[in-house]
């Protein structure tokens, strides 16, 4: 359904989706499809899921927005539950994951300030991808990306991912951040080594700079740990998230730890519908189903499981590349992804690229057994095919 009225920012395909629930979705001619992009990683319980359905009833009955001029239970809840769950100590609540990284950046900069007001540099790494306004996009290390909207916001500089080296060249005594994705998504599902993120952290505690993690894709579960960061053994000073965070629903988080929280102050920062009572009741509400249902303990299987399946596909199919990523963060480099993708979905399965030759499988933390299978079928069809 072709529509002239709305702003050309995304290329997308001809079909209107009327109504989803779990894995599935249906077309407005009521053609059923597998859904393995979960909204790009939002959708962590798959569509419409009840938890979420009767958090927004339930909360939408009581109190919808008040503004942060005044505390609301919702938001302190949410505010406790993940600092209960995690290191962090602080939470700023926003509405998206690029607000997230926005509020990373300022804190990191107000921080370098109160040690010397020239510590303003931030460290990014090339192939990352971190939003679209002009603070996130500064940190962006695809010029794609960046060429129309320049000049883009100063003291930025970039390093190369998982060459410790590249960031011993550039870090000094002003800079006061270095930002990075532990598995690059849009990038192309690229991991960090564990041995280069410790590099990374004793670089930034020598050098009194901050660690942030954008967790935003990587996050809220998606790795087999609620906090992407705990797959990798070491504790940033500020985590970002957003996408699975709300399930759906719009919300997005920067944590820090207490040291880089006590740097803020009233005025600051700040978000209109940051943080309000109906965003914070939907998040809670998934956190509990995650963690009291066990799906995230349940994911390394699952990952376990989908990489043999992949494996076999690639031991036949010699256009199948590579297998990348971690839990239910799954990247399979291709020759031609886009084609891959194109016949999927006429067999009506839903995937999405990544980087230059990456086809992501993003489906629900809570994807059955038998979803996997079908998905895999479906995928081996289109490769007898070509």
């Amino acid at each position: 359904m072709h529509n002239d009225n709305l702003l050309k920012t995304y290329n997308r395909l001809d079909i209107t989706f009327k109504k989803g629930k779990g894995t599935k979705l249906w077309d407005e001619k009521g053609n059923e499809y597998l859904d393995f992009v979960s909204g790009v990683a939002v959708n962590c319980l798959g569509h419409c899921h009840p938890i979420i359905l009767d958090a927004l009833k339930k909360q939408s009955e009581d109190l919808i927005h008040i503004s942060n001029l005044y505390y609301n239970k919702p938001q302190n809840d949410l505010a406790k539950k993940l600092c209960s769950i995690g290191d962090m100590k602080k939470v700023f609540f926003c509405n998206s994951g690029t607000e997230s990284i926005e509020t990373a950046l300022k804190i990191a900069r107000k921080y370098g300030t109160t040690i010397h007001e020239s510590k303003k540099e931030i460290i990014y790494m090339n192939n990352s991808f971190h939003g679209r306004s002009m603070g996130a996009l500064s940190v962006t290390g695809q010029p794609k990306y960046q060429n129309n909207f320049t000049p883009l916001v100063g003291g930025m500089h970039q390093a190369e991912i998982n060459n410790i080296n590249s960031i011993k060249n550039i870090i000094n005594s002003n800079t006061c951040a270095v930002i990075i994705e532990p598995i690059q998504g849009e990038g192309g599902i690229i991991s960090c080594s564990n041995k280069f993120l410790k590099e990374l952290k004793t670089l930034c505690t020598k050098y009194n700079a901050l660690l942030i993690f954008d967790e935003v894709q990587c996050g809220a579960g998606r790795l087999g740990s609620f906090f992407a960061y705990k797959q990798f053994d070491i504790v940033p000073d500020i985590v970002c998230m957003a996408k699975g965070l709300g399930g759906g629903f719009p919300i997005g988080a920067t944590l820090t730890n207490e040291k880089v929280g006590k740097c803020i102050s009233p005025g600051d920062h700040g978000s209109t519908f940051g943080g309000n009572p109906l965003a914070c009741a939907v998040s809670l509400a998934i956190i509990k189903e995650l963690l009291d249902k066990d799906i995230i303990k349940e994911i390394p299987f699952k990952e376990k499981y989908l990489k043999s399946k992949f494996k076999a596909l690639k031991d036949k199919y010699p256009c199948l590349l590579d297998i990348s990523g971690k839990g239910l963060l799954i990247g399979i480099k291709f020759k031609d992804p886009k084609t891959i993708i194109k016949k999927c979905f006429n067999k009506k399965l839903l995937l999405v690229g990544a980087g230059e030759n990456v086809i992501r499988l993003l489906p629900p933390l809570n994807v059955s057994y038998k979803e996997i299978d079908h998905a895999i079928n479906i995928l081996k069809e289109v490769l007898e095919e070509i």
